[in-house]
């Protein structure tokens, strides 16, 4: 049985908080986002997962509403950068407006649909950024 190892992923935090920044997802508290890539995942699908840290667990430990992005490096880094992108924009679609530790559903959601209508902005969004655009 493979055991799947963790790696903090700044890199993948770099990305995420520009992503915020720059899609104005001003209701994810971008310090309360943590990073990282797997390696081992049996998952044979996945690419990318969002983890939230549940009420329960908030209120037994005292603590704020947190998620994880992982990444599975399997599959993640082998994809293009645009696709890297559309990937990370999901995950962060997941995040309701109340940031309080639980997940938007697919549907109505997070669909290949919205994913690249978020994803067209991001990248009219770099380009403006970068000098690049009209």
């Amino acid at each position: 049985m493979g055991v799947i190892e963790y790696f903090d992923a700044p890199d993948v935090k770099r990305r995420i908080d520009e992503i915020i920044e720059l899609l104005r997802f001003d209701h994810i508290r971008s310090e309360s986002i943590f990073c990282v890539r797997s390696r081992g995942s049996r998952a044979e699908k996945t690419i990318a997962r969002i983890h939230g840290l549940s009420r329960i667990w908030q209120e037994a430990m005292g603590t704020e509403p947190a998620y994880i992005i992982e990444i599975i490096a399997e599959r993640f880094d082998a994809l293009s950068e645009e696709d890297q992108d559309r990937t990370l924009i999901h995950e962060l679609l997941h995040i309701p407006r109340g940031f309080r530790g639980g997940f938007r559903p697919h549907k109505g959601y997070v669909n290949r649909e919205i994913v690249e209508m978020w994803y067209r902005r991001l990248r009219q969004k770099k380009r403006r950024y970068e000098g690049t655009a009209p």
